[in-house]
């Protein structure tokens, strides 16, 4: 017995923001027999030449997909022909695995796809695949947001690397985003004042009145040396970089003695051409002089801690002191729409996909 399962490939390479014609939604059939046990020799990426797994296949349904920001470089790197990569929640829809019941869900590192045949053995890492969190009464699709991979990327992001003490100013550009709109968030209940940036007026209406920033600003509108004058006039202590580019050198101008950067994203370069890197114009004299870090962050880095984030921003959520905003594009076949339109920056909070 076989079963239908949709995925989308990359037609073309996307030539700045991407179109809906680079992908293509393919169908494939996958064997409905799972294997039951036993012990089966596999060829891994360790450093022994071989591991040994038992073979316990599970079968998931896609429930809610993730699109996010760094899929777009993610697609320079492609070959044509291959699956966008991407985190869902899916449905355990038959199952081999003690782990994994059927009917229970997990949130997974499948890809652009509906249907996913997979070894649990072969995938234990934390980045892959593991149970859904417990969510209490949250709904499931914040475990591919604020609940999960998002939430920790601003929870540690802010506090290991930018380091927020209370009455410090914490700057973030993309501020109404998925991780943005978390750390601002997250900033103001360690004691910080907080001024966002975002690319409309609905979103800073958004940071002003739904999530409390101090001051918010839409950097389209607005002369951003003199914004940051006017919110913060004795200086920035910590800046969260989603954006880089211009804006991100306007801000690290303004950077206090001590202050710290944190580098999560540069969404102001992913649609130019593949070959260019993202730059940030830095005045290095300015940072050497007034001990500025300036530090990257790739969430994986906490993969050891990955509870501690979620369940923390979970109960967060819970007992009203985050406020989570999410964009739904319903059906699996409107995962490219989905995904053009977060880069043209029209949604607000986390672009999720329900199937």
């Amino acid at each position: 017995m076989t079963i239908k399962a949709r995925k989308f490939v990359l037609r073309n390479r996307p030539q700045g923001l991407p179109k809906t014609s680079d992908f293509e939604l393919v169908e494939e059939e996958i064997s409905e027999n799972l294997e039951d046990g036993g012990i089966k020799l596999f060829k891994c990426n360790t450093s022994k030449n071989s591991d040994i797994f038992g073979i316990t296949e599970i079968l998931c349904k896609a429930e809610w997909l993730s699109v996010d920001p760094y899929m777009r470089l993610v697609a320079n790197n492609l070959q044509l022909g291959e699956m966008m990569p991407g985190v869902q929640v899916a449905r355990v829809i038959k199952s081999r695995s003690p782990e994994y019941e059927e009917g229970s869900k997990v949130v997974g590192l499948f890809g652009w796809r509906d249907t996913t045949k997979c070894n649990p053995s072969l995938h234990t890492e934390i980045e892959y695949l593991y149970p859904l969190p417990d969510m209490k009464s949250l709904p499931e699709s914040y475990a591919i947001g604020s609940v999960g991979r998002v939430g920790n990327t601003a929870y540690f992001g802010l506090l290991d690397v930018g380091c927020p003490q209370p009455g410090e100013t914490v700057v973030v550009s993309a501020a109404a985003g998925a991780v943005g709109s978390l750390v601002g968030q997250i900033a103001k209940l360690k004691g910080c004042k907080v001024v966002g940036f975002a690319g409309s007026d609905e979103k800073v209406d958004f940071l002003l009145n739904d999530l409390g920033f101090e001051n918010a600003f839409n950097y389209k509108t607005v002369n951003v040396p003199d914004a940051l004058v006017k919110a913060a006039p004795k200086g920035v202590d910590v800046y969260f970089d989603n954006v880089g580019g211009e804006f991100a050198f306007h801000v690290t101008q303004k950077m206090n003695q001590g202050g710290r950067i944190a580098l999560c994203g540069a969404i102001s370069s992913y649609n130019r051409d593949a070959s260019q890197p993202a730059m940030i114009p830095f005045d290095y004299t300015k940072m050497i002089y007034n001990n500025i870090k300036l530090e990257g962050l790739h969430v994986l880095r906490w993969k050891h801690r990955w509870f501690e984030g979620i369940n923390q921003i979970r109960d967060w959520i819970l007992e009203g002191k985050i406020v989570v905003r999410e964009t739904v594009t319903e059906g699996f076949e409107n995962m490219p729409e989905a995904f053009i339109r977060l880069l043209k920056g029209s949604n607000i909070g986390k672009e999720v996909v329900k199937c």
